[in-house]
């Protein structure tokens, strides 16, 4: 006789909506749900050693595919561990449905083993979280929660007590339809004339773009081509705008390079485009601009001249009729050759006699790999220095991906984010850039990997260092504290746990290490020892976070750390932007 529990009936309505796994770990209350998944066909349980690395893989899933994915965590602990990845995935607008099982539902409030109250829990980190109480509420809340996750891009958790996923159904699931793809919001027209308006006037005009402008690249281009106006963009933005860009003049906030920073400041008129670029420090505060298809995003981070509420490419096909062409393009073209003679200086400083400067420039690690890389490589990035090499030097194309906790800013994200990225295609290469902090955080993923045979590749770069904190305690006047650690030999940890590894501490090693790694037919870990005293030099720099460094220089010197400061003086000369 065919089950027809309430668990039961959960995963046959996860499977007519096309979900094809569940992320998590079985155990407790949970384990009705996972019953259900080994009795149905179409959908499998991927094994993960943390119920965070489950719910970080579902967002990988979700961001690149589009569509729902789902994770699962079992009462009490089961469900705090959700709630680190749960808060990236959120904060990322992927759409992922997470399934926290619950204590009997008789015990709750008595102070139960492994009580918590998961619909408090989960609350800042969803956009809905409801407890199934009666079996009755099923599938109806379900797909509330669905269709919440899908229609507005963030997280629904359902709480379902093992009790109730034990009791029968009442009626057997009819089919229906979930709305996957989203409208796209047309700008009210007297915004689009006052915008119009606006880029006439100015001569001098900066487009800075975000993930918002995904799928306007043609039009973004054609704006910029009118109005003679160089192109800056935030790190969500990068891989969808900076790609075929005559116009580009490179990146703004923490990890910025290039010459978007200045070419913000000395224009007539900023125009962001699809972004709530969260560093408010780095943005004029004056003659802006800003477009987005969430009305609430709209002044923000800046005062603004004029808000559009619209999307993005809806809004500029709108708007490009009524601009006129400008012919003066001087300030397009100084702001050119500014970002040209920024990234040559960099270039210049680690292409330089690379082979012979060890510990391995992690920049000229980035820049090979960026070469061997496939052209539609899906790139996983660990929060942290790992960032700013991606940042700088992964080069878009419209096709390559990169996912990581850029709005969250969890470390440990890339190697469970490349799981989730992984499974719907095991024949697109997907390339973890996980620092030795972050993959020592949630290190027992590499045998997820194993168990599952996932042909990812993990490239850590071992600076045995937290390099990004580090930075942030010299910014801030502080000799750095408990930011450097003792080696650790990653590639053997990785071959003892079955991984094919490869390791290299010579740079004239890299370019065959990476090669020989991302060739490899299965899983595969490629560590590079490279430099501590590598730091990331934001293009902008205040006169209070010079001191801080200098400060930090000084207190470092005091405590006896003069060689350690020349190290990192020498290491970092590369990265300072010129004047």
């Amino acid at each position: 006789m065919r089950d027809t529990s309430v668990a039961r009936q959960l995963v046959d309505v996860l499977r007519q909506t096309g979900v094809e796994r569940i992320y998590g770990v079985v155990g407790d209350s949970l384990n009705p749900v996972v019953d259900a998944v080994r009795r149905t066909d179409g959908i499998e349980w991927v094994h993960v050693r943390n119920e965070e690395a489950a719910a970080f893989a579902a967002a990988a899933e979700a961001q690149l595919t589009g569509r729902l994915a789902v994770c699962a965590g079992s009462c009490g602990p089961g469900n705090t561990h959700l709630v680190q990845g749960l808060y990236d995935a959120h904060r990322s607008g992927a759409p992922v449905l997470a399934i926290a099982s619950h204590i009997p539902s008789r015990q709750i409030g008595t102070g139960f083993f492994q009580e918590t109250h998961p619909e408090r829990l989960f609350t800042e980190c969803s956009d809905y979280c409801e407890m199934i109480g009666t079996p009755q509420q099923m599938p109806r809340v379900l797909r509330i929660a669905m269709q919440r996750a899908l229609g507005h891009g963030g997280v629904s958790v359902l709480v379902l007590p093992g009790d109730v996923a034990h009791a029968p159904a009442p009626d057997e699931p009819v089919a229906t339809d979930l709305v996957t793809t989203r409208g796209r919001v047309v700008p009210p027209r007297e915004q689009v004339e006052a915008l119009a308006r606006r880029l006439d006037a100015a001569e001098k005009v900066m487009l800075f773009c975000g993930a918002g402008v995904r799928g306007a690249h043609t039009e973004v281009m054609e704006l910029a081509s009118r109005v003679g106006a160089p192109v800056g963009h935030s790190l969500r933005g990068k891989e969808w705008i900076q790609w075929d860009n005559p116009y580009d003049v490179g990146m703004s906030g923490l990890l910025g390079y290039g010459a978007c920073y200045d070419a913000m400041h000395e224009a007539d008129l900023v125009v962001l485009l699809g972004t709530d670029f969260p560093y408010d420090d780095f943005l004029p505060q004056a003659r802006t601009v800003q477009v987005d298809h969430d009305a609430g995003n709209l002044g923000r981070r800046t005062v603004l001249e004029l808000g559009v509420h619209g999307d993005v490419g809806e809004t500029l096909r709108a708007v490009l009729p009524l601009v006129r062409q400008k012919e003066d393009r001087s300030f397009l073209d100084h702001s050119l050759h500014r970002h040209a003679r920024a990234l040559e200086h960099v270039v210049a400083a680690y292409t330089h006699d690379v082979d012979k400067h060890t510990p391995i420039h992690p920049e000229y690690a980035a820049v090979i790999l960026d070469e061997l890389a496939d052209e539609d490589a899906v790139f996983t990035v660990d929060t942290g220095m790992n960032n700013v090499w991606a940042a700088r030097y992964l080069t878009p194309n419209g096709r390559r991906r990169v996912v990581g906790s850029f709005l969250h800013g969890s470390m440990a994200n890339a190697l469970p984010h490349a799981i989730g990225a992984q499974f719907p295609d095991r024949n697109r290469q997907v390339i973890s850039l996980s620092g030795d902090g972050g993959l020592s955080m949630l290190m027992g993923e590499l045998l997820t990997v194993k168990l599952h045979d996932l042909p990812v590749k993990t490239i850590v770069f071992n600076n045995s260092s937290l390099g990004m904190v580090k930075l942030e305690m010299m910014v801030d006047g502080l000799p750095d504290h408990q930011t450097d650690h003792a080696p650790v030999d990653y590639s053997a940890i990785a071959r003892a746990a079955g991984i094919h590894a490869i390791r290299a501490e010579d740079p004239a090693d890299v370019r065959d290490a990476l090669k020989r790694g991302l060739a490899y037919d299965g899983p595969c870990l490629i560590e590079l020892v490279t430099d501590p005293g590598a730091l990331s030099i934001p293009p902008h720099i205040t006169g209070e976070q010079v001191k801080g460094f200098a400060f930090s220089a000084g207190r470092t010197v005091l405590d006896g750390g003069v060689g350690k400061m020349l190290d990192l003086a020498r290491a970092n000369l590369r990265n300072i932007p010129r004047p």
